[in-house]
């Protein structure tokens, strides 16, 4: 199986001309040849663009493929701003699999007779199709039979023997990509292994329902009581590793302008609460929606004036720790006010940019990329552009992508793109200045020190009556001080001595032993008696010496 499947990817290889994308100057010399050897093979037109032959080419792949191309779109560290661009266009299509085996499967996971025990009007007709799941409609009675209580859900399945198929495809990946390791120049900036791992961890966290459950959970309890975005309930009684059961929500498809505008959605404030909602996720919850591309947030019909977004399909989550929240906070201000220097320095002290990085002329090359785009109306400014541009700059200062920053650019980019697709006149810069401001200010200033206080107050006073004991064995401590510091002298003292007659002896019984092989060598008796004699010699100056070394 794992040989048919390495022969149509190298098929899709030859036929889409995808050897184009390796720089002529980077090519080893046996690919070369090999490519010779296969000139007679049919191959796509010479004037179709190597970047559409890639999409097309991931595109015949498959589900598994396509999904790799949809997760090096948002690498923009690795890839030109063309080939990001038409990775940006693949389509995610998959044939449905049959409803029978999504009804044995769902079976078997809630362990029913017959479907219609726990899921009343199921559709075998799927609402939607998609490489890992599909989804079905149904209705739920969360009640009893004598006081019913239905609820209309969506029900996804996991598609059977899924994981075989991307383990398989994945092991392939990994082989490619060592290939690209060892066979090419750039691969050290490219890092092929580390990003088809960072893929597998990705998709295979996906395939686990139940973690996709306690994701939807959790971000539905950051915004419970919020008028920016909605979370479906989750039915988590009926959620397994291949199943999901969530309330179906009947919002307009974000990418849906018009039947947006016909419902007189205020389209400049549902532009500017996408950005608040991303920025609250990131920097007060530390835990993000990773996915947000169109198919995945819907706009409720409700209050059209004060538009409310609908999340789903929380497969993919991004979390940040404080120090990363605390330097990315920071930079983002810096960035806002075109403080360069601030944006070099935090960039170093990170860890992001080596420390022996001259921060002055890393200043001067951010300056050179953001100053023309910063000189253009605001309305005009593109986030994607400033970050590639930083990208590219920073790449000549040996910065390392970040991998818990990978998701958190990509899913930017995913708010800024809707954004501007819903009202294109949006100021992201200024949407989100005065959240961060805030929030840094809270981090950072007197407020902070204040909650901080609040926060470890109950933990100081339980530890007061304690206190006494604590600075007493604390004094002790540090009255013993001088006297371990002595003992720790005298013990080096003692090793270093010892350290010494051990080398002098060790250099006494080598010359011995030399001496001793000279004269049994010169001396006058036979050669058995000699070497014998010089033994005999020898092994009484070992035993000697390790006497001494004892003592």
């Amino acid at each position: 199986m794992r040989l048919v499947r390495f022969f149509q990817i190298f098929h899709t290889f030859l036929y889409f001309r995808l050897f184009d994308l390796i720089p002529k100057r980077v090519q080893p010399w046996y690919l070369r040849v090999l490519l010779g050897f296969f000139f007679w093979y049919p191959k796509a037109p010479k004037n179709q663009s190597k970047h559409i032959n890639l999409r097309l080419a991931l595109e015949g792949l498959g589900p598994v493929w396509i999904k790799f191309g949809q997760m090096l779109s948002t690498r923009k560290d690795l890839l030109s701003p063309e080939l990001s661009l038409e990775l940006t266009k693949l389509q995610d299509q998959v044939p449905p699999f049959s409803s029978e085996l999504a009804i044995k499967t769902i079976k078997q996971e809630l362990n029913l007779t017959n479907i219609n025990d726990l899921l009343i009007d199921f559709e075998p007709e799927p609402l939607a199709s998609a490489s890992i799941a599909q989804v079905h409609c149904a209705t739920i009675n969360l009640g009893t039979v004598e006081s019913p209580d239905h609820k209309a859900v969506v029900v996804k399945v996991i598609r059977p023997n899924i994981e075989k198929l991307i383990q398989a495809d994945v092991a392939l990946m990994l082989v490619f990509a060592k290939l690209v390791d060892f066979a090419l120049a750039e691969s050290k900036r490219l890092r092929p292994v580390e990003v088809v791992e960072e893929y597998k961890k990705t998709i295979l966290n996906e395939l686990n329902l139940q973690q996709e459950a306690a994701n939807g959970l959790q971000l539905k309890r950051n915004f419970e009581q919020s008028d920016d975005l909605y979370i479906p309930d989750i039915y988590s009684d009926f959620c397994t590793q291949n199943v999901l059961v969530m309330e179906r929500i009947y919002g307009i498809p974000v990418s849906d302008i018009a039947q947006l505008n016909a419902q007189g959605s205020d389209l400049k404030k549902l532009a500017e609460r996408g950005v608040r909602v991303f920025f609250t996720q990131v920097f007060r919850d530390s835990f993000f929606h990773a996915d947000m591309h169109p198919g995945n947030i819907f706009i409720s019909k409700e209050t059209p004036s004060d538009p409310q977004y609908i999340g789903i399909d929380f497969g993919i989550i991004g979390t940040l720790n404080s120090e990363d929240k605390r330097y990315l906070a920071e930079n983002f201000v810096a960035f806002f006010n075109r403080d360069y220097l601030k944006v070099a320095q935090l960039h170093v002290q990170s860890g992001w940019v080596p420390s022996h990085i001259n921060v002055e002329q890393f200043e001067m090359a951010i300056r050179s990329v953001c100053d023309p785009i910063f000189n253009k109306p605001l309305e005009d400014i593109s986030f994607a552009q400033v970050l590639i541009g930083l990208f590219d700059t920073a790449r000549q200062f040996e910065m390392q992508v970040q991998p818990q920053l990978v998701l958190l650019q990509k899913t930017l980019l995913y708010v800024e793109g809707l954004g501007r697709q819903l009202y294109p006149k949006l100021d992201l810069w200024e949407t989100a200045k005065p959240f961060l401001e805030d929030w840094v200010s809270e981090q950072m200033g007197v407020k902070a020190f204040l909650k901080q206080t609040k926060q470890n107050l109950p933990y100081w006073l339980e530890k007061a009556p304690q206190m006494p004991e604590l600075v007493f064995s604390s004094l002790k401590s540090i009255e013993a001080i001088p006297k371990m510091k002595q003992d720790l002298v005298s013990e080096y003292t003692l090793m270093q001595h010892r350290q010494q007659q051990f080398f002098k002896r060790l250099c006494i019984f080598s010359i011995s032993s030399l001496a001793v092989l000279l004269i049994t060598l010169f001396a006058d008796v036979n050669g058995d008696q000699r070497w014998f004699v010089a033994d005999c010699l020898l092994a009484l100056l070992a035993a000697i010496n390790a006497w001494k070394l004892r003592k």
